[in-house]
């Protein structure tokens, strides 16, 4: 399976999932986060820096019940940024 290169927003998007990920854990240990969500430190950490900037629905959903963050935060953070209009759709 051939994946498709990530373009610059979907790591921009996911360098600012992550960083709010780190920002809700605070003084909990990665591993602590990481077992109460079900995932590995290791992933949880990969997510947290961005190196899946992407991560399956049901491990966000996870780490939002372990972080106590609602999914609406979580849309909000990983949303894509606005765009200039097109000029032509004027």
């Amino acid at each position: 399976m051939v994946r498709v290169p990530l373009t610059p927003a979907d790591r921009e998007r996911g360098e600012r999932l992550g960083r709010l990920l780190r920002e809700a854990r605070g003084e909990r240990s990665l591993a602590d986060v990481a077992g109460a969500a079900g995932i590995s430190a290791e992933t949880l950490r990969k997510i947290e820096t961005g190196r899946i900037p992407t991560p399956a629905f049901f491990t966000v959903s996870a780490l939002a019940g372990a972080l106590r963050l609602s999914m609406d935060e979580l849309v909000v953070a990983a949303a894509p940024m606005s765009e200039e209009p097109d000029a032509q759709a004027v």
